[in-house]
């Protein structure tokens, strides 16, 4: 837990002392210490609604946007909601000590390759409290110490939320720094958080591009970026026009504030007068503000086209993270891959064809964490794609790419046997 007498670097020490019985800890511990914070979660609902509504009428006074109090805000069923996520993290297939390979040597040695935890992470995040539950119990059941910072305009909710959770890991037998809060501070404070390389394994930031470059320039502990999502859909010129308009109207339109949306729609030039007055008429129906370029436009038709803003070089860049999307023509494969690489920022892609070589061309040339045929972005997700939950998505290739889950949040080491073998 976090107390102001206590700075950074005396917490992050603190958090690096408890990692060592949290790693070597049971799974039935682990399991216990997230059906702990779940029960206490219940129990507590009233102080932690009490200390959310104090963070939102706090972000009322300074003017916090109605999208920023929505994510900031709780009620009784996302306090549930954030209860059963933690139980059903501990209902995941236990990462630690699984076996990833094992030989014998020529020389008589035994080597096996086991997954282990990483030992302490700082998960950095913006607004949403829930994600101080949510990252505590993954790095928990993957046998890691967890260090968080939320932001100032969540601390009260977060404070609550935090003593709560190392409570329930104290209940469980672990101690209580395995779960450490330090205060969302300001950048001096991210700063200090970014150089304990001695005490800290890694950082993952979960936010926008201010608090990536906030980072990129300071740290000296590997940091994962879960960053943003510009996301494209590219139809090809051999696709079902049906199957499309279902895909690219699904990316954008299930959940727009999301990562995996996608933000920018390219057309081949062959379909584009065919397809885009069908897709655009039902992007507009589902509120939807088109971006479009010019050709985009002609091919809308005029209706259609006059309800469309003209596109500017920015909006290829912006990851809008609301219901607006930049539409725009292009002459072949090659120039839609292009025009990724140029603008994209290696999240989420996919192409809706027909053509298996455009396909796979496009799943070759296409540098991106998730690469789709003929499938929406949406689903990059840990829970999606089969493992449990997340912590974020990476865009970057190293030490994970993609979904950030139990087994992301651990490391390997070998382990080797012998009977009194000496190198000659």
């Amino acid at each position: 837990m976090a107390t102001k007498a206590k700075d950074v670097a005396e917490l992050c020490g603190a958090a690096h002392a408890a990692a060592p019985q949290v790693a070597a800890s049971s799974r039935d511990v682990r399991d216990g210490a997230l059906e702990a914070i779940a029960a206490g979660l219940e129990a507590g609902a009233d102080e932690i609604l009490g200390a959310n509504e104090a963070d939102l009428e706090a972000g009322r006074e300074a003017g916090l946007s109605d999208a920023l109090l929505d994510r900031l805000a709780l009620d009784p069923e996302r306090i549930g909601a954030i209860a059963a996520g933690a139980r059903a993290v501990a209902a995941l297939d236990d990462p630690v000590g699984e076996l990833l390979e094992e030989r014998s040597l020529p020389n008589g040695l035994q080597l096996r390759k086991v997954r282990v935890p990483l030992g302490v992470v700082a998960v950095v995040y913006e607004a949403r409290p829930n994600v101080t539950i949510d990252s505590a119990a993954l790095c928990l059941k993957a046998g890691n110490a967890v260090v968080l910072r939320g932001s100032a305009s969540a601390a009260r909710t977060n404070e609550v939320l935090a003593r709560i959770a190392a409570e329930a890991v104290v209940s469980a037998g672990l101690p209580a720094e395995a779960v450490t809060l330090v205060g969302g501070g300001d950048r001096a404070e991210l700063a200090q958080l970014a150089t304990q390389d001695r005490t800290v394994d890694l950082i993952i930031p979960r936010g926008g591009e201010g608090l990536k470059k906030a980072l990129e320039g300071v740290a000296t502990v590997p940091v994962i970026f879960a960053a943003a999502g510009n996301c494209h859909v590219y139809v090809d010129s051999s696709a079902d026009l049906a199957m499309a308009t279902r895909i690219a109207v699904n990316a954008k339109v299930q959940r727009p504030g999301v990562c995996n949306a996608a933000e920018t729609l390219l057309v081949h030039r062959e379909i584009a007068p065919e397809f885009l007055p069908l897709v655009a008429r039902e992007l507009v129906a589902a509120g939807v503000e088109i971006r479009a370029d010019e050709r985009s436009r002609a091919a809308m038709g005029p209706g259609l086209a006059d309800q469309a803003r003209a596109a500017v070089e920015e909006d290829w860049a912006t990851e809008f993270l609301a219901p607006i999307l930049a539409v725009g023509v292009v002459d072949s494969l090659e120039e839609a891959v292009g025009h990724i690489a140029r603008f994209g920022s290696r999240h989420s892609e996919a192409i809706v064809t027909g053509d298996p070589d455009a396909a796979r061309r496009f799943e070759l040339e296409v540098d991106a964490a998730c690469v789709y045929v003929n499938a929406s972005t949406r689903f990059t997700d840990g829970g999606e794609f089969g493992m449990g939950a997340e912590i974020g998505n990476s865009t970057q290739k190293l030490h994970v790419r993609g979904p950030i889950g139990l087994r992301e949040l651990c490391t390997y080491k070998y382990l080797i046997h012998g009977d009194g073998q000496i190198r000659e």
